[in-house]
């Protein structure tokens, strides 16, 4: 499988603080995984306190689930995140680059209400191999 990213230098806007990709094509995979909204929840059920220990379960949460499909986060190609609170971006967005080793992924974060108020924030990705 082969990535590639795609971010042309005229006719379209940057990417928005550099932290992500416009668009990457996957070449030649063989299987993808789709994950549900996974939450900062412990094995429990139970949200972590703040929004800096649910964003680490979160991706504690997607390696788990990478691990169960004989994937790894080198093979996330797309990242979509839901957060309650504008503020959330920043620590959301590092951990997303720190998760991802700095390779750049499609990316979108958008502020939504979740189900359950102690539920800050929720992540999906989509892998492929």
């Amino acid at each position: 499988m082969e990535l590639v990213e795609h971010n042309p230098a005229e006719g379209i806007y940057a990417p928005v603080g550099g932290e992500y990709s416009h668009a990457v094509e996957v070449r030649d995979p063989t299987r993808f995984l789709y994950t549900s909204g996974t939450m900062g929840l412990d094995p429990a059920g139970v949200a972590g306190q703040d929004i800096k220990a649910q964003i680490a379960l979160v991706w504690d949460n997607l390696r788990r689930l990478l691990a169960s499909a004989d994937m790894t986060v080198d093979n996330v190609v797309r990242v979509v995140q839901y957060i309650r609170d504008p503020d959330y971006d920043e620590p959301v967005t590092r951990a997303r680059v720190e998760a991802l080793g700095g390779r750049l992924v499609p990316t979108i974060m958008m502020c939504a209400q979740t189900l359950v108020p102690e539920w800050l924030v929720e992540v999906e990705i989509v892998a492929a191999a």
